[in-house]
């Protein structure tokens, strides 16, 4: 029955993966043709910007609060405090962020180019600090996340289509994300309301509590995002051109959209892995998902122009080059998850875990230090450098796991 529930959960958690691929691919060719490569360019490296916001409002509390609310083994009125205080450290982190974002916002020349785009686009991200999809991972009913996000990004997705046409619609984009977030928070409390778990903070002690125990997960998820926002940031910062930063958003969004299909897998896991403990669990997975990722690679390597063109047009066909590089990235990603949390941090790791992947972030920071020392910082270098630092990120957690093996 437990293998059942994992199989139910890892299902509903791929059809919200497949919506979150599919629904940004509807509107990726479309954006990238009726606006400028600059006004794209814009939108790529404000939403790169805002995933820093949307880092510190989360706080790693997609781990650190769904494994508080396993261990509560279904007590309804401590799950309750548990979401109530996690709301309550979420409304912190997102005063704390918008004064992060502040500083950013004057440092950084490209966010002054629309600062009307900017402030919506942290309007969005702070209405998050209301979503419940910590407890309902913790409870394991995957299909509320699923339900929830497919009714609210279809609406925005539809609307991106009658609503943008061109460059001075440009304000839609982040209005249309406020909607669908404020869509997602009424639907999450109308459900949690129907499952009798309705949150109540207990103190602000409790909430700074929070924070505490899920630092170490915020510690994993922000050098996470070194391989990824913090590439499109310095692209924007040392190149200048949003053309490039465009480029780079198109290939990013395909990577980050395959990725996404790794992302149930490991969610459906973690849970089902803090009971089992079982390593060989972890080794069955991989062996039955492996062949089909390094299927998608060849697929991907082959057909680049053809992706670019469908995806961005004919005025993107020359970044297929760059989505080759960043192919490798889908082929270490995978293994580098799922001996992560779904394997280290179910067993209790979560220092290694996020040591492992400060490691790696640290030397994809100092490959981007060397790079542009040596003048060499190009859009196709970065593509190269974060590669090997997938692969360094696979290689540490699997040594991490071999020199941890006895534990399982």
């Amino acid at each position: 029955m437990k293998k059942t529930k994992v199989i139910e959960n890892m299902a509903m958690l791929y059809l919200m993966s497949i919506a979150k691929m599919i629904l940004p691919l509807l509107t990726l060719p479309y954006l990238t043709r009726v606006l400028s490569e600059e006004s794209y360019g814009l939108v790529t490296y404000v939403k790169s910007c805002m995933s820093y916001m949307l880092l510190i409002v989360d706080f790693g509390f997609l781990l650190s609060s769904v494994k508080d609310i396993v261990n509560v083994d279904g007590d309804k009125n401590k799950i309750a405090a548990i979401a109530g205080n996690t709301f309550g450290a979420k409304l912190i982190l997102a005063a704390v962020s918008g004064i992060v974002l502040a500083v950013m916002f004057f440092t950084i020349p490209v966010l002054r180019i629309n600062p009307l785009f900017v402030l919506l686009s942290f309007v969005a991200v702070a209405i998050t600090a209301f979503l419940a999809d910590f407890v309902f991972r913790g409870i394991e009913k995957m299909q509320y996340i699923t339900i929830i996000y497919v009714i609210s990004k279809s609406i925005s997705t539809a609307l991106t289509f009658v609503l943008v046409k061109n460059d001075g619609d440009l304000l839609w984009i982040p209005v249309l994300d406020i909607i669908s977030n404020l869509v997602s928070v009424v639907i999450s409390m109308i459900v949690l309301k129907r499952l009798d778990i309705w949150p109540r903070m207990t103190s602000v002690r409790d909430c700074l509590l929070m924070l505490k125990e899920s630092w170490v997960y915020f510690l994993s998820n922000a050098a996470t995002t070194a391989f990824s926002a913090l590439n499109t940031l310095i692209i924007g910062i040392c190149l200048t051109d949003l053309k490039q930063v465009a480029y780079w958003g198109v290939c990013l969004n395909i990577v980050t959209a395959i990725q996404g299909l790794y992302t149930p897998i490991c969610n459906s896991i973690y849970p089902h892995m803090i009971r089992i403990k079982s390593l060989k669990f972890i080794h069955k997975v991989l062996m039955i998902f492996m062949p089909v990722v390094i299927a998608g690679c060849l697929v991907s390597f082959v057909l680049a122009e053809k992706v670019m063109f469908i995806l961005g047009g004919e005025k993107y066909i020359p970044a297929a080059l760059l989505f080759r590089w960043m192919i490798p990235i889908l082929f270490f990603s995978f293994p580098a998850q799922m001996y992560g949390w779904p394997t280290l941090g179910a067993m209790g790791k979560e220092k290694l875990t996020t040591l492992s992947t400060i490691i790696a972030s640290v030397i994809q920071v100092a490959g981007i230090g060397m790079l542009i020392l040596m003048n060499q910082f190009t859009v196709i270098n970065l593509a190269i450098l974060r590669g090997a630092t997938e692969c360094l990120f696979m290689a540490t957690r699997m040594f991490l796991v071999y020199r941890n093996r006895a534990a399982f």
